[in-house]
């Protein structure tokens, strides 16, 4: 018994050497410690997921958090990807895209992107029920990679990568402020004829 308990631990020591981790069963390497989470669809199960999955990875939510993830969108489609040699069953292609955004101090748009999930199931025209069943088990495990891998973009900021993505936003919110101002300057010094002017043409 001894010498079992001492093989597995041994194994288990090995396979974290190797960087080896059991499938949710490890932390997440979170540098963010408060973040404001927001979606179009605030009471969505996948914000409600993905809320749940980063306040128990010592994430504070907070709507006044310097770093704002906004959930803009979620859509779920389906295709057919295959037909079988019979009439009765065929396989269907589900998608999940998840569009977010990511702002910074000031507001500022700091990174626009999104994430697809991918599962494909076959369904059994004689059996829609448990066809049916089953998409929604599908579709359940497709909504928890989607937040599996929001994290996982979230684990890629590091302050050195937010630091830079918000000079970036700085600058260009710096030079579109400029590019106004002048545009207004211009506006302001350029002659405006009077109407009479106008009709002496």
């Amino acid at each position: 018994m001894i010498k079992r308990n001492l093989l597995v631990m041994g194994l288990a020591v090995l396979l974290s050497a190797c960087g080896f981790q059991l499938r949710g069963t490890g932390t997440n390497q979170l540098t963010i410690t408060e973040l404001d989470l927001s979606a179009r669809n605030a009471y969505g199960d996948t914000v409600r997921e993905l809320r749940q999955t980063l306040e128990n990875s010592g994430v504070k939510i907070s709507t006044s958090a310097p770093l704002k993830l906004i959930l803009t969108s979620e859509e779920e489609s389906q295709r057919a990807a295959s037909y079988t040699g019979t009439s009765y069953s065929a396989e269907y292609e589900l998608t999940n895209v998840l569009k977010y955004e990511i702002k910074g101090q000031n507001n500022l748009p700091l990174l626009n992107n999104k994430i697809e999930v991918h599962k494909i199931y076959l369904q059994d025209s004689s059996n829609l029920t448990g066809s049916g069943q089953e998409a929604a088990v599908i579709r359940k495990e497709m909504r928890r990679d989607l937040v599996q891998q929001m994290v996982l973009r979230l684990e890629q900021l590091t302050p050195e990568r937010l630091a830079e993505l918000q000079k970036l936003a700085d600058e260009k919110a710096q030079a579109e402020a400029a590019a106004i101002e002048a545009a207004r300057k211009a506006q302001e010094e350029t002659p405006q004829q009077s109407p009479l002017e106008l009709q002496n043409q």
